[in-house]
């Protein structure tokens, strides 16, 4: 199904299924988030990325009935018209706990197919096999933190007159492990370690991190936060080359990790590569 957020799972009582069901699968549309941006949905996006999500609880029934594991991976590229929500995800998942498939690449098939159905956009899936879950390992993202400045000011909102540039000129990663939002439907905490890369005039570290605390009450989901915070520095700070990552920390064995880019840097690494 697709609708909004309010009609999703999210905060209601829930019934877990024990058979495979892509209609579990709840999309929300893009476009009404990323108008509130200025982002016209009929025109090219002023930026290119994914939504690289990590389900670490994946499991199915092989083709005898025994139960295989696995870590599920896929990425949702940002030009897909809807997302998923990540409650229906979990549910849909839990609901192929019983379902028989000839193999893991079956399996991972199923998930493409019913993934890229849901998000209107080929969706990249893989699922990592208990003998691999060593290559899972996350390093730290690169760039410089900025978690120690003083807070210049405090705010109960995002606000992007707060961010500043001096001048010359800087290719630099920054990186705040102080982000949270909360769920726009349940108010749950969410917590993020951003990387935000750029060419271009130096931003004021300090503004930046006052901007980014902001955000500690802002009701919004993963992709919003992330294209707002994109569109809000590339609007204030001009910079001639732009990235944002955010790695989320999961919530029901479920992580998102979205990106988005626009132009090349020397600071940051290509795509989602820069979150894992």
């Amino acid at each position: 199904p697709t609708g909004t957020p309010p009609e999703s799972p999210l905060g209601k009582a829930t019934v877990y299924a024990d058979a495979y069901d892509p209609a579990l699968l709840f999309a929300i549309a893009r476009a009404p988030q990323r108008a509130t941006l200025g982002i016209d949905a009929a025109a090219a996006l002023v930026f290119e990325g994914a939504d690289a999500w990590t389900a670490w609880e994946a499991s199915w029934l092989d083709a005898t009935g025994k139960p295989q594991v696995a870590v599920a991976r896929f990425e949702i590229p940002c030009d897909s018209p809807r997302i998923v929500e990540s409650k229906s995800v979990k549910l849909y998942l839990t609901a192929l706990n019983q379902t028989r498939f000839a193999d893991a690449s079956d399996c991972a098939a199923t998930l493409r197919r019913d993934l890229s159905a849901a998000t209107g956009a080929p969706v990249d899936v893989e699922l990592v096999l208990p003998a691999a879950y060593a290559t899972l390992a996350r390093a730290e993202p690169a760039g410089e933190c900025i978690d120690m400045l003083p807070l210049r000011a405090s705010h109960d909102a995002p606000d992007a007159s707060q961010l500043a540039t001096l001048s010359g000129s800087a290719d630099e990663a920054l990186v705040s492990r102080l982000f949270r939002s909360v769920c726009p439907v349940t108010g749950q905490p969410d917590y993020a370690t951003l990387q935000i890369a750029y060419r271009g005039a130096p931003i004021d570290r300090a503004s930046l991190l006052a901007y980014l605390v902001a955000y500690r009450r802002h009701p919004g989901f993963h992709e919003h936060c992330v294209e707002r915070i994109f569109v809000d520095i590339q609007r204030a700070c001009a910079p001639a080359a732009l990235s944002v990552a955010a790695r989320f920390s999961r919530r029901g064995g479920v992580d998102i990790n979205p990106w988005r880019r626009r132009g090349a840097t020397g600071a940051a690494l290509p795509g989602p590569t820069s979150v894992q």
